[in-house]
């Protein structure tokens, strides 16, 4: 049962990936005809067109596995640097949430096990205390040592509870967020072109130190940890 689940799973992912070769779906968002269509559409009805970003951001980010920080910067040039990063926020949790269910659902049971063969890995993504879950969502969140859409299906191969991943996700990847979406909107808004970016340098210098002071403190020794 646990190999079938991953073949359907390889099914899928390969179908969708010719389907967009095919149909070229991820262009769609990126096009700048389809952004002036949005734009209007906050102009005319903002309630529609952010119901529209959510579903095309949760689609984007479960389905074709496009960047989070396009979407993040789609919602600066959309709605600005606060209703943009409350929105982009909200829909590529949601997207991080449903990856999780189908990483849970389809990969736990054959990868899991295999996974959790590693010293380094079953320490921090298989204690049994739960006390590690928290820091490492922190860390995998706040430092890009892995791709933000391959985080989402990973850790539904782990023991974390799915509140943690859900509420940890929301809050450790809102300074990123803000970081784009703000920068974004600095760019496209003259008037106040200088807060924005600078707020968005600002975000940018302090997610950096936190990463770097996390990534050798505690990812750096505990690999040399596990040489010896």
């Amino acid at each position: 049962m646990k190999n079938k689940k991953l073949w359907i799973f390889g099914g899928i992912i390969l179908l969708i990936v010719i389907l967009n070769h095919i149909f070229d779906w991820s262009s769609y968002i990126s096009t700048a005809e389809n952004l002036e269509f949005m734009k209007r559409i906050v102009q005319n009805n903002l309630p529609l067109a952010i119901l529209l970003y959510m579903v095309l951001t949760v689609v984007g980010c479960v389905v074709l596995a496009l960047p989070g920080v396009t979407f993040a910067i789609l919602a600066g040039l959309l709605f600005g640097p606060v209703i943009g990063t409350i929105c982009c926020s909200l829909a590529t949790t949601i997207g991080a949430v449903l990856a999780f269910i189908a990483g849970r659902f389809f990969l736990k049971d054959s990868i899991g096990p295999v996974v959790a063969k590693n010293c380094i890995l079953k320490k921090w993504l298989f204690d049994d205390t739960g006390c590690n879950e928290l820091f490492v969502l922190m860390i995998t969140r706040l430092v890009p040592v892995f791709p933000f859409n391959l985080q989402n299906f990973a850790y539904g191969i782990t023991d974390i509870r799915f509140s943690t991943y859900a509420i940890g996700s929301l809050i450790f990847m809102l300074p990123g967020t803000a970081m784009y979406t703000v920068g974004t909107a600095g760019l496209a808004d003259k008037e106040n072109r200088l807060l924005y970016i600078g707020i968005a340098v600002a975000l940018a210098v302090v997610v950096t130190i936190i990463g770097i002071i996390l990534k050798k403190r505690y990812l750096k020794d505990d690999l040399e940890e596990n040489k010896e």
